[in-house]
């Protein structure tokens, strides 16, 4: 919904998005936190102002601008910049911000007629009053496993971080097919990506990962059997590595870290 600016706002957390990015101040916590007369908007300024949720007792809101408008507080950057930067509650929200001005800027019209959408105000969707289609932000669930075999820990390299000047290896991970299981996500994943079977699959823990809208949950599993043979349409490599003799790693604040660290703790 689009309102004017009020002029006694209370002190708020503001997730000030324009095109796919964030605004951030280049110092303390990053996001711009306080009144929103604090931020200096154009005089009269309407912006679309929508409430996202609560961090540290403080109401959070997302601000949608058009072609980056200078407000006078930071830059403009991208939500992986500020990975490890962050408390993870507020990266989570800052996800959470671009996740849903993803979500009205491409729910416009009704997927089923194509008729016009509509804001709905007591909850965060859209609906069409022509054919009560109602859609909500999507939510894509994602499984991502650690696995080990003995005292070695199975890494691979994505063709996505390929061309970094720091070539991450990390877990595997993919997304959870309709009519599947978690379990038999991983199990069919991992056989299709690196050819080998697992067992003793246990949950560990998930995050919201805004890439844009994936939900991962994390595992770790055994090895059981097979030979490693990565699939090239998705991977450069996959090896099995040492705990003392690892290639560069994911960063922390990532669920990937979190599972290699728990597993090499196991492989120790």
């Amino acid at each position: 919904m689009n309102q004017v600016i009020e002029e006694n706002e209370q002190e708020a957390w503001w997730f000030i998005v324009s095109q796919g990015k964030l605004v951030a101040l280049d110092k303390g916590e990053l996001i711009p936190f306080g009144s929103i007369n604090d931020l200096p908007f154009p005089e009269g300024a309407t912006v679309n102002k929508r409430l996202l949720g609560e961090y540290n007792g403080a109401s959070c809101y997302l601000v949608e601008l058009d072609d980056f408008l200078d407000v006078g507080l930071g830059d403009y950057v991208t939500l992986r910049s500020l990975l490890g930067r962050v408390p993870d509650l507020l990266f989570d929200m800052s996800g959470r911000a671009l996740q849903i001005a993803l979500f009205y800027k491409t729910h416009q019209f009704c997927g089923q007629c194509g008729q016009k959408m509509q804001e709905i105000d007591w909850e965060i969707a859209m609906k069409c009053y022509h054919c009560q289609h109602r859609a909500y932000p999507r939510v894509s669930p994602c499984i991502i496993v650690a696995i080990r075999k003995h005292k070695q820990i199975l890494l691979a390299l994505h063709k996505r971080h390929q061309q970094s000047n720091y070539p991450v290896y990390t877990t595997l991970a993919g997304f959870t097919e309709a009519g599947e299981s978690l379990e038999a996500c991983i199990e069919r994943e991992v056989f299709e990506e690196v050819g080998i079977k697992v067992k003793n699959i246990q949950y560990v823990s998930s995050q919201p990962w805004p890439f844009p809208h994936s939900l991962m949950m994390g595992f770790t599993a055994d090895y059981a059997s097979g030979e490693v043979c990565a699939d090239t349409h998705e991977l450069v490599e996959a090896n099995w590595y040492d705990a003392d003799n690892l290639p560069i790693m994911p960063k922390h604040g990532t669920i990937a870290r979190k599972l290699i660290e728990k597993t090499l703790k196991r492989c120790r």
